[in-house]
């Protein structure tokens, strides 16, 4: 039987190695970097199975409160080990198909951009066209 999405097993390990370099937090499961390593063969054959097949769903994110400069605390996102893997592979997927599409002029979350270039570039525009 052939699954429904081709992903390459190579492209899980790829992905884990990101997020393993990345370190971070458990998830809501509890489970580390040095855990899910433990068992990181069948881990990652279950991610890739399911990604191929269709039938990976992300468990619930653990909601973690950090505090804010101006006082208070805003919730910050901690997905799971599994699933930082797996958005990790989607990305490195994808991005290099979709961003091409994208305008020029887009600086947001794109490889190679920050804030400071889309910066650059207005201040550079500002004084090319006053």
């Amino acid at each position: 039987m052939t699954k429904p999405y081709d992903i390459p097993k190579a492209l899980i390990w790829e992905a884990f190695q990101c997020v393993k370099a990345n370190g971070g937090a458990a998830g809501v499961d509890r489970e580390s970097i040095e855990q899910f390593e433990r068992s990181l063969g069948d881990n990652l054959y279950k991610l890739w199975n399911r990604l191929c097949s269709g039938s990976y769903f992300p468990p619930p994110v653990k909601g973690v409160p950090i505090p804010k400069k101006s006082g208070g605390t805003r919730m910050l996102g901690v997905p799971t080990v599994a699933d930082r893997v797996a958005q990790t592979a989607v990305k490195l997927l994808l991005e290099s198909q979709i961003d091409p599409m994208f305008h020029p002029n887009s600086y947001g979350y794109r490889p190679g951009r920050t804030a400071h270039d889309a910066i650059a570039m207005v201040r550079r525009r500002c004084w090319d066209y006053d």
